[in-house]
């Protein structure tokens, strides 16, 4: 009876934490974009979205440009310190020139390009940075214990809430997005940082945006393709295809997925940008 007990919590645990573990962020248009009037409705309910693409404007890019991404001043009037919104505008800047790599060239902002991405951190939840530190507590302590530990605690999770848009270079709107979406207990592993959730979901959303770029289509359902060589070689901190992503740091690589697992705050293995000369 005991073991049936514990069988049993073991199988709804995990369930019951996927419903009650996830944290909401409201998707609202934050006044970054040039328009909004082509945006579909809101869709999706744990990742929500309104988007627009123009996949006939966009059959003909070859070379992009990426403007180093913001924070809005409400979002961050949440995050305390440059540091840490530096480490999201980075990853989400990085996410988003490796993912476009497989199919245009990059070329550093300011310089000419077929298209022009511009993004916006519209809205952002901090991380409960002693609420994830306790957590990786339990759910490191539990591993040791029972055959498979405790997911993350449903307490203190983080989110955020992103627009961005494609222009080209008679100021027309390619493609834009609004969007946002909450950590979760199963899929997110607590960090000890104010924005360690944030700094997790930036990658979502940059395989999201650019996955709409590149095939010219609202994404739909998951995305089951292999990565391919380069994005591979990006991820475990490689030299990326184009030098253009350089300015935005590196992928910690091995290095942060195990920093990951232990809770360590992001800056601790993330790989800034080098200072121009």
């Amino acid at each position: 009876m005991v073991m049936h007990r514990l069988s049993f919590a073991g199988v709804s645990l995990p369930v019951i934490l996927i419903i009650s573990g996830c944290t909401s962020v409201p998707l609202k248009e934050g006044g970054t974009l040039t328009s909004y009037n082509q945006l579909s409705p809101a869709k999706g309910n744990f990742t929500k979205s309104r988007t627009f693409v123009d996949g006939q404007g966009l059959a003909t890019v070859k070379t992009v440009a990426i403007v180093p991404a913001t924070f809005s001043f409400n979002a961050s009037s949440r995050i305390k310190t440059a540091q840490d919104r530096s480490l999201v505008t980075n990853a989400l800047d990085r996410a988003v020139c490796v993912a476009l790599s497989d199919k245009f060239q990059l070329v550093p902002a300011g310089q000419s390009a077929d298209l022009t991405v511009r993004t916006v951190v519209s809205d952002i939840v901090p991380t409960n940075k002693t609420m994830a530190g306790v957590s990786t507590a339990v759910s490191l302590g539990t591993s040791l214990a029972l055959p498979v530990g405790i997911p993350r605690l449903p307490a203190g999770l983080g989110g955020l809430a992103v627009e961005a848009e494609a222009i080209d270079p008679t100021g027309a709107q390619r493609a834009a997005v609004v969007w946002s979406k909450g950590a979760n207990s199963i899929t997110n592993n607590a960090r000890v940082s104010e924005v360690g959730d944030a700094y997790s979901l930036a990658a979502n959303f940059g395989k999201y945006f650019s996955r709409m770029l590149v095939t010219g289509k609202e994404p739909k359902g998951l995305d089951i393709s292999l990565p391919s060589g380069q994005r591979m070689q990006s991820a475990l901190g490689g030299k990326p295809k184009y030098a253009a992503c350089d300015a935005f740091g590196r992928s910690p690589g091995l290095a942060g997925m195990v920093a990951d697992k232990f809770g360590a705050p992001p800056q601790w293995t993330d790989k800034q940008p080098k200072a121009a000369p």
